[in-house]
């Protein structure tokens, strides 16, 4: 990895990320191509769908994304795009293996950044919405990674698009709790389980296959960094969640024969943008921070709207949501993993500030509840003159 020198020092006893991955399916899917592949293989013949679809794909902002659905698996599934048709089982079948196959593809990606043995890792977090078994993918992704038989596996299923950053609070916890040990975190998903063609009477699936892609993240967490073996660029000083009494209806997800269908509330962006000034006063509290504009933002970018409508609300600068707004151009919204796309990206903006670059930072990301999670970061990463 390219070797940032410090900035500031560590804070002793805290929770930092010392190394961060990423890793995609191989089928691309450039957004000005989508319409006419979903249109031809959920076999839609109605106008209407595909003229609402083609708006859809202009408004969200997304430029490409990585998908694990693909013709050779619609050949073989041809009931995943059947409307009605039981296929839980088959979704399954595919999801439960790419979801471990792209987060070990990642994770490797990690260690690798990270530079020391596998066997140094004393716990793994493994966070999806897009897999059910038992056992779960951590065990499978342990086996595979060749981590000992006695590292610690912790599971968080079902959060949706803020997973990623629950995903940071608990290994921060851990590291935190437990003196000298490395977690892994890894966040992986795929849109398999909601795939289905199209209707007039479920208006979200079109928000869903114009927005939503596949993919994992992975990251290691850990507290007092040892010098010239480990390369600290982020600080988790405090993190926070909290969930918006009698919303629960907000974004729904329910799980049948036929895969998980999503219904997602036109209230979301106003609920978010009614609370969100709140939220971010608790965490900044604990540094005394007053000024928005004085810290970086690393916000998981849901849509467009709810970025816009932050914007807005916390009256930030133009650029400060641009690491948000290129990991949605580049990837789509990849539920939990995007907070780590949207994090490295920071770190190489941080880097390349002319200046001293912002010290403190929020990472934000809401979902299922309504839930909203945020973590106070510190940068500590020199930015190169």
């Amino acid at each position: 990895m390219s070797q940032a020198k410090l900035f500031r020092s560590v804070t002793p006893g805290k929770a930092t990320v010392l190394a961060i991955g990423k890793a995609f399916p191989s089928q691309v899917v450039p957004q000005d191509c989508l319409v006419e592949g979903f249109i031809r293989d959920t076999k839609c013949e109605d106008a209407t769908i595909k003229e609402k679809l083609e708006r859809l794909c202009k408004t969200t902002t997304v430029k490409t994304r990585y998908t694990v659905m693909s013709r050779e698996i619609l050949d073989q599934y041809p009931e995943l795009a059947t409307e009605g048709t039981p296929s839980i089982k088959q979704r399954l079948e595919i999801a439960n293996l790419a979801v471990v196959d792209m987060a070990k593809e990642a994770s490797l990606a990690c260690i690798n950044e990270w530079g020391r043995p596998v066997s140094d890792i004393t716990h793994i977090v493994y966070v999806s919405s897009s897999e059910i078994r038992l056992p779960g993918g951590d065990l499978y992704l342990a086996t595979q990674l060749g981590l000992r038989n006695d590292v610690n596996r912790v599971m968080l299923y079902f959060l949706g698009c803020y997973g990623g950053v629950t995903g940071l609070r608990v290994a921060k916890d851990i590291a935190e709790n437990n003196p000298g040990s490395r977690v892994l975190l890894t966040t992986s998903e795929t849109t398999i389980l909601g795939f289905r063609p199209p209707n007039n009477a479920r208006p979200y699936d079109l928000v869903g296959a114009a927005l939503f892609g596949d993919g994992a993240a992975a990251a290691i967490i850990g507290t007092d960094p040892i010098p010239g073996q480990e390369s600290p660029f982020m600080e988790l000083n405090h993190a926070i969640q909290q969930f918006l009494p009698d919303t629960s209806g907000v974004i729904n997800g329910c799980l049948s024969e036929e895969g998980i269908h999503f219904t997602l509330g036109r209230d979301l962006p106003q609920k978010i943008e009614d609370n969100i000034e709140e939220f971010c006063k608790k965490l900044m509290k604990r540094a005394d921070l007053k000024d928005y504009n004085e810290l970086f933002w690393a916000v998981h970018p849901g849509g467009p709207a709810i970025l816009k409508r932050l914007e807005s609300k916390l009256k930030l600068e133009s650029a400060k949501l641009d690491c948000s707004r290129c990991a949605l151009m580049d990837f789509g919204n990849v539920s939990s993993n995007t907070i780590l796309y949207v994090m490295e990206n920071m770190r190489e903006e941080l880097k390349n500030k002319k200046d001293t670059g912002e010290e403190w930072g929020l990472a934000l990301a809401f979902g299922p509840g309504i839930t909203f999670e945020g973590i106070l970061l510190r940068s500590l990463l020199q930015p190169e003159m």
